[in-house]
């Protein structure tokens, strides 16, 4: 199934626009894991098990595995979301931004080593870095546009032709890289009328939206500003605010994570057009 095919499907299935972040700290791992050789694992497990009726989509971050050595159990887990919830696209979140044969590897790596429905790229290099994954015309490519963290301004607010650069990334990948319809692109909750303005260029590409939750996007401006007009077209992502939430009386980490991502997709709801 391509990657929009199958997000479209999972939005539906799931009636959510909730992305659940994988970002595995070890530091912040509840008691009985810690020590444990497959500690990552079971971690990401417990939490894919927790939400996944309530997800739209899972991101694992490449880094919080690469950094540990940990690529082993990175495969595993997209080996068990294909196995368990092969309704449910994933997204490996790995931002990048090299060409040519490099860039052929990086994609190698997202579509055929971890299998993933799509991957986050870098376009400062331009369609060069871009272009080796559009080769898998199946998969997601969604790329850097108006990034949630502070310094994205340094650079993406810079005006060209008196618009800012992110507005001309936007038009680029509507109008030029996306020629099998398979782009999306990243805009931070942090910055609802950006988001509102990539939307406007785009139509209905599906946007990966980072920064709702401990970034303290603003869910209702970020959906109101985001959606298409038949209340879809988002990956609403939310990490630490679910991965780590502090359990109640009585509760698991997996059963608070549940609980906050619960609360987060129907307060995501509430202000979709429906």
């Amino acid at each position: 199934m391509k990657f929009l095919d199958k997000l479209g499907a999972a939005t539906a299935r799931n009636d959510s626009l909730l992305c659940v972040g994988l970002d595995p700290d070890i530091a912040k791992f509840p008691a009985e894991l810690q020590g444990r050789p497959d500690a990552i694992f079971a971690f990401c497990k417990s939490i894919i098990d927790a939400t996944a009726d309530m997800a739209c989509a899972f991101k694992p971050q490449i880094a919080y595995f690469a950094a540990l050595g940990a690529e082993d159990q990175l495969q595993a887990i997209c080996d068990y979301l294909r196995t368990a919830y092969p309704h449910i696209p994933i997204v490996l979140d790995a931002k990048r931004g090299d060409i040519g044969a490099t860039a052929e590897q990086y994609a190698r790596e997202a579509f055929e080593r971890y299998r993933a429905d799509a991957v986050t790229v870098n376009p400062y290099m331009g369609f060069d870095s871009v272009e080796p994954y559009l080769q898998w015309q199946d998969q997601g490519v969604i790329v850097l546009c108006r990034t949630s963290n502070p310094g994205g301004s340094d650079l993406q607010f810079l005006q060209v032709d008196g618009k800012p650069l992110y507005q001309h990334v936007a038009r680029l990948v509507a109008e030029q890289w996306n020629r099998n319809g398979q782009c999306g692109l990243v805009v931070g909750a942090t910055f609802p009328q950006e988001i509102a303005a990539v939307r406007a260029i785009v139509g209905d590409m599906p946007l990966l939206v980072p920064g709702i939750g401990a970034q303290g996007g603003d869910i209702e401006a970020t959906v109101r500003a985001g959606q298409t007009a038949g209340g879809t077209g988002m990956m609403i992502n939310s990490s630490r605010a679910i991965l780590y939430a502090r359990p109640a009386a009585g509760e698991s980490f997996a059963q608070a994570a549940a609980r906050v991502a619960r609360e987060t997709r129907d307060a995501i709801n509430a202000f979709r057009a429906r």
